[in-house]
């Protein structure tokens, strides 16, 4: 039998989260376009990121952002695939060159979930308790409300990091909740942080698609599932964070809220051990304005002489 012509071809990791969301897209794109899923074919690349979990070492220990999208990334370029599927937090705030970032499927759940087998809340572990995270912005959020815990390496995909609580490798963690509603796997968590105390990462929750710079026709098929409102939050979150050079040796916080054609945009940076906070807010109806504005207020608050000390001892 004949296979189907080949309609577009997207670049995943291989995780199972990965591929429910290369699935969606895979999905969605066939909809909006009246083809077959069959004529969309999903290649499963191994990055960098997912070879590091094993090691347990944090993302700026190793090289940041573009550990989970650099192979998917040079398969774009190659021409290998065509379409790009990224959790949008992953991403840098400056892709590589020949490379574009069009869409964003619609935003899910933002919260941080807290994870634990053995207490319901932050405020109820046990003094110096473990808290597992391999996420400086999390580890931060969480030294800033109880400096008593112990920070411990937690990497892994949700399946993994459930098996680790439950073994005891550490007494509770956060995960994303977007990551476990869309694995179905929502009703696992103890219970959501509240996000204007314990804001997401930017970008956070929300799918992202990328692209050849040059590749029109395909930028022209991925734009017709673009969620227009999910598009402009995290426009704002990213320009935010490009003003602040963001990669992940900083914490860095943002929750953008949309009300018809204006955005909130909400941001934060924290000092590694929690203890030194700077937030700013602006509204406006620019989201890339309203990000550079805020990023620019972060910056003067805290001076680069402030990220360039916690970043150097990263």
């Amino acid at each position: 039998m004949q296979s189907p012509p080949v309609f577009a071809r997207i670049g995943t990791r291989g995780s199972p989260l990965a591929l429910m969301q290369a699935q969606l897209v895979r999905s969605l794109l066939a909809h909006a376009h009246g083809v077959s899923e069959d004529e969309i074919t999903i290649e499963v690349l191994s990055t960098g990121g997912d070879r590091s979990q094993a090691s347990n070492a944090s993302l700026s220990e190793i090289g940041g952002k573009g550990l989970f999208t650099k192979e998917i990334d040079d398969a774009m370029l190659s021409g290998r695939v065509d379409i790009g599927v990224h959790s949008s937090k992953d991403v840098a705030t400056r892709l590589p060159d020949g490379l574009a970032l069009v869409a964003f499927l619609e935003r899910e759940d933002v919260r941080d979930a807290f994870m634990s087998v053995k207490v319901q809340s932050l405020d109820h572990l046990a003094e110096r308790a473990k808290f597992g995270t391999s996420s400086i912005r999390r580890a931060a959020q969480v030294l800033r409300q109880r400096p008593d815990l112990q920070i411990v390496p937690f990497r892994g995909n949700v399946g993994t990091r459930l098996q680790k609580l439950i073994d005891g490798v550490a007494d509770a963690t956060l995960l994303a909740m977007a990551g476990l509603n869309r694995l179905g796997e929502g009703h696992r968590a103890t219970g959501q942080m509240d996000p204007d105390l314990f804001m997401p990462a930017p970008a956070q929750g929300a799918i992202g698609l990328a692209v050849r710079s040059d590749d029109a026709r395909m930028a022209a098929l991925v734009a017709a599932i673009d969620h227009g409102p999910t598009n402009r939050a995290l426009s704002a979150e990213r320009a935010m964070l490009a003003v602040l050079d963001g990669s992940c040796r900083t914490p860095v916080g943002a929750l953008t809220r949309l009300d018809g054609e204006g955005l909130t945009l909400k941001g934060q940076i924290l000092s590694l051990d929690g203890q030194t906070a700077f937030d700013s807010v602006a509204s406006g109806n620019d989201p890339f304005a309203l990000g550079r504005q805020v990023g620019d207020d972060l910056l003067a608050q805290a001076g680069t002489e402030f990220l360039a000390r916690w970043a150097a001892v990263t």
